[in-house]
């Protein structure tokens, strides 16, 4: 009785220390609202005009994932993510329909820092996408026209291998390479990226740098490809090289936080230019205030503009307001509204996630609701 009674204490202690040695972790949030949204074109209905819908995805994409780590010994540990994307209104998988869209990688972690192999965030992401308006707190419609630079994370990058540094008194850095994979042509869809950031006290900054080869085929999405979902990328994807170059920074006043941020998005190489490059500048800044520790406010204000395509020039203004309430910790309520405003020959708005206007502006009021486990 006394040996079985030992048995059974010495599996119960060899049961909890391989609990206490691996973890999995099962997390999400949903994230729906209604929109009203004037001068959009629909392509499926082959109409235009005032819109009002459902979508998926306000402040935040909806998602599911599993996340876990296992205890190696001498400080190593193995992590792996899983995360899917999908549209909460109707059920599909996002991200092209795959099943784990948004991230699907496993790697090593230690005092070295992180080594992750699969698809993944690029350093734009990591370093400063924290730092604009998309990644705080107004979410995807105030992103960048068409996230040319990807700070709203539109973008994962496969078969990539990763490096994360730890941080060291707030200094972390990283980098990203993504083989081709092409027989004979090891540079056609390679991707690379390096970034740098520090986060200290009321200080956050962030610097980033990414290249991708053949980016319709490497970086973009199918539907984004698309001229009146998304102009710019619709128009260019075919180029050789895709370069994006950004770097921004915030501070944190207390109840106030200012951050601004700049990014240089060239498409070199564009066939529809003979050759030539099509570049896009974004200027941003964002102003943050809580009014309680459970409301938070937001205004940010982006300037788009590009060098001489077929001689003309593009300039795109948008101005985005956000409002939203903390009901607890993991369920929130949220109004926010953005203007955009073309300016140049034939020039049409488009906010992000919202499609083509067909007129020179476009604006959009959402009120919706997010709901994290």
């Amino acid at each position: 009785m006394k040996k079985s009674l030992l048995a059974l204490a010495a599996l119960g202690a060899f049961a909890s220390a391989a609990q206490a040695e691996s973890s999995v972790t099962l997390f999400g949030l949903i994230d729906t609202g209604v929109n009203y949204v004037n001068n959009v074109v629909d392509t499926d209905a082959k109409t235009s005009g005032s819109r009002f819908n459902l979508s998926s995805g306000g402040l935040q994409g909806s998602r599911w994932g599993l996340r876990g780590t296992q205890d190696l010994g001498n400080g190593l540990k193995a992590v792996f993510t899983l995360e899917s994307g999908f549209d909460v209104n109707n059920g599909e998988s996002l991200q092209d329909n795959r099943i784990f869209g948004r991230q699907a990688f496993a790697g090593l972690s230690g005092d070295f820092g992180t080594v992750t192999i699969g698809r993944q965030y690029d350093s734009i992401a990591d370093f400063v996408s924290p730092l604009a308006a998309s990644g705080r707190w107004e979410g995807s419609f105030a992103a960048h026209p068409g996230d040319i630079d990807n700070l709203n994370n539109t973008r994962r990058i496969n078969n990539s291998v990763k490096y994360t540094s730890n941080s060291y008194d707030g200094l972390s850095f990283g980098g990203l390479y993504s083989l081709g994979g092409t027989a004979g042509r090891r540079s056609d869809n390679q991707i690379w990226s390096a970034g740098i950031g520090y986060n200290n006290g009321p200080i956050a900054l962030g610097a980033a740098y990414l290249n991708a080869k053949t980016p319709a085929n490497s970086f973009f999405t199918k539907g984004e490809q698309d001229v009146v979902k998304n102009p710019i990328v619709g128009a260019f994807a075919n180029a050789k090289t895709l370069q994006i170059i950004a770097a921004g920074g915030t501070f944190d006043f207390g109840a106030l936080t200012a951050g601004v941020n700049y990014s240089n998005t060239q498409f070199r190489g564009v066939k529809v230019l003979d050759g030539a490059n099509a570049t896009f500048q974004n200027a941003e800044a964002n102003l943050a205030y809580h009014f309680a520790p459970d409301l938070i406010g937001m205004v940010s204000y982006d300037y788009t503009w590009s060098n001489k395509l077929d001689d003309k020039k593009v300039k795109l203004h948008q101005v985005n307001v956000s409002l939203s309430q903390d009901l607890s910790k993991s369920v929130e309520v949220y109004v926010l509204g953005a203007y955009q405003k073309a300016k140049g020959d034939a020039a049409r708005a488009f906010i992000s996630g919202v499609g083509l206007s067909d007129k020179d502006t476009q604006a959009l009021v959402r009120a919706g609701l997010r709901v994290a486990f």
